[in-house]
């Protein structure tokens, strides 16, 4: 285990002070590891009796590679095959069974150089009753309850997205002014892909029910092809008779993904450095993230503190044991590592030395545990990272700066040096929530960043890759939400129960629920809308036919990453490391 820690002498924003160089990280993959996922075939039944099918295809894949896809019912087990020629274009098709298939199912099977070959596992079946182009998986839940957040795994080794649920949807704020007592405890559980009930792990008292206090992580940390869950967790009921966990202790837990038992806990970084009036508030502030930091491990990042001191500590998971690879502090660090959390973390090779680093907001710590960088600008809260301006080599991370400046609060910034590409210009007083990120808009290359300010409905800027501002319009808030659901590159926006264009028009509408997540989990490279009704969890999946072939979105390293971030922290949108648009163009 190295300890390395930044020393006082500062430089200037935007570059790193002087510190003692760290050795790399050396895991122990000796190839990247990744998901062994199926093909993710998923069939939607759509009013008028057809079925549109779609399914996976994956970077890997050998650029001649055609599929055929079997239709069974009760009659025709063994199945007949519904297109006459291999499907080398898009991943997906229509179907029209008989009129009143019993048992209806459907097989799918690459083809490559004439010889074909079975895909195992069976589709997901969505209906699509009431819904305009989409269509909807439904997972019951063992109770009546909501949940707050998914983590989106395969538990059990059979290539197939499983899911953990933090439940009830309730979330408690340790700031002064928002806390309130916890009615009862937050409870981890899974649910396999066809919605079978796995566990339930009860977090207990000493975690609070809010988001800050009980992050959470779904991956498979050691490569073995099956999910662990990692949570911070506590031991008995140590609250104050105030009803706030202020002392006992806290672990880092690793719980089996296919049952939920503990395998192993270690130390959660320690709340005795958080003190005063706001020491509370401050020491609630914990995440979790996966960063691959020697470009082959997946290494767990837990970090605590947002607004003051911070803390991040790397661990690698092998052989049921945790071992420390770095820790990471900003005590003595200068003025402008003070204060730079964010509430959400990107891990990605920022620097294109094939091994990740970790973004924890204004600041970046390099894959080592040194810092790589600080802009100084203070707390973001949001911050976008991928390749957000296409023109310009490597990633950029845009973010929105909650305290009032007189500049740069929303700004783009290079992600390898944190050099300020643009920024905006005049003061601002609280910009607030998750913004948005993302190619919203097919008449402009690259994404659109939109940020507002919290307590002034007008204020809302939505501006291009270059940063210059095309609209002031409110797109659905502080926090709208985005997917890409339709034929093109550019996502759409999720308002209500509808999903529309940029431009207002209709692509999909019946979708119920909140929002949870985004991310391609089913089909082709088109995104699901994970959404939490009460006793359920939904999927709406798009029923629109894809204009080109492309490889899944969870095949790219960042928007993987960003789909397992998502079980903590404010929620965002999921990026990619590349333009969806350019790729296809290709």
């Amino acid at each position: 285990m190295v300890t390395t820690f930044a020393v006082l002498t500062w430089l200037s924003a935007g570059a790193a002070p002087e510190q003692d160089p760290a050795p790399k990280v050396e895991g122990y993959a000796k190839e990247r590891v990744r998901e062994k996922l199926d093909r993710g075939l998923v069939a939607v039944r759509l009013d008028g009796g057809g079925v549109y099918l779609s399914w996976r295809l994956f970077a890997r894949d050998p650029a001649g590679l055609a599929f055929n896809v079997y239709r069974k019912t009760e009659v025709d087990p063994r199945g007949a095959k519904i297109n006459a020629e291999p499907l080398r274009g898009a991943t997906s098709c229509l179907d029209t069974p008989p009129a009143g298939a019993a048992g209806l199912s459907y097989a799918l099977a690459t083809v490559l150089d004439g010889r074909e070959e079975s895909c195992p596992g069976a589709p997901a079946f969505a209906a699509s009753a009431g819904l305009k182009n989409a269509g909807c998986v439904t997972l019951r839940l063992q109770g009546g309850h909501t949940f707050q957040k998914a983590g989106i795994a395969d538990l059990d080794g059979d290539g197939r997205l499983d899911f953990v649920l933090k439940q009830p949807d309730d979330n408690i704020d340790p700031y002064v002014k928002y806390w309130t007592r916890s009615p009862d405890t937050y409870k981890l559980e899974a649910y396999a892909h066809d919605g079978r009930f796995l566990w339930r792990h009860d977090l207990g008292w000493a975690i609070e029910r809010g988001i800050w206090y009980s992050p959470y992580l779904v991956y498979d940390l050691d490569g073995d092809g099956r999910a662990e869950v990692a949570v911070k967790t506590g031991e008995g009921d140590p609250r104050d008779p105030d009803g706030k966990v202020t002392q006992g202790p806290e672990y880092l837990t690793i719980l089996d993904g296919r049952t939920g038992a503990p395998v192993t806990r270690i130390d959660w970084i320690p709340r005795a450095k958080f003190t005063g009036e706001s020491g509370y508030n401050y020491a609630s502030r914990n995440q979790l993230h996966v960063a691959y930091l020697d470009g082959k491990t997946p290494c767990l990042i837990v970090h605590r503190g947002t607004y003051n001191v911070m803390f991040a500590t790397a661990y690698e998971y092998r052989g049921g044991a945790l071992r420390e690879l770095w820790r990471w502090s900003n005590e003595g660090a200068g003025r402008q590592c003070q204060g730079q959390g964010a509430h959400w973390m990107h891990c990605a090779d920022v620097d294109g030395d094939g091994r990740d680093e970790v973004v924890l907001g204004s600041l970046v710590l390099d894959d080592d545990g040194t810092l790589l960088w600080t802009t100084g600008l203070g707390h973001p809260d949001h911050c976008y990272a991928g390749d957000i301006d296409p023109e310009l080599p490597g990633l950029e991370i845009y973010y929105g700066i909650e305290p009032g400046r007189d500049r740069n609060t929303m700004c783009l910034v290079e992600a390898r040096t944190g050099r300020i590409i643009w920024g905006h210009e005049g003061k601002t007083a609280h910009i607030h929530s998750s913004g948005l990120c993302g190619d919203i808009d097919a008449s402009r290359p690259g994404a659109e960043c939109y940020s507002g300010e919290r307590d002034f409905a007008d204020k809302r800027w939505l501006r291009d890759c270059k940063g210059n501002v095309i609209g002031t319009q409110d797109l659905g808030g502080l926090a709208p939400r985005s997917a890409c659901f339709d034929a093109d590159a550019q996502r759409e926006l999720i308002r209500g129960n509808r999903v529309i264009d940029f431009g207002g028009a209709e692509v999909a509408a019946g979708i119920e629920g909140r929002v949870v997540a985004v991310a391609d989990i089913l089909g082709d490279w088109r995104e699901e809308i994970i959404t939490s009704v009460k006793g359920e969890l939904r999927i709406y999946t798009t029923a629109i036919p894809a204009a080109v072939r492309h490889p899944c979105l969870l095949d790219d390293p960042l928007y993987r990453s960003d789909v397992a971030g998502a079980a903590m922290g404010y929620y965002q949108v999921p990026m990619t490391s590349y333009d969806l648009e350019r790729r296809m163009a290709r």
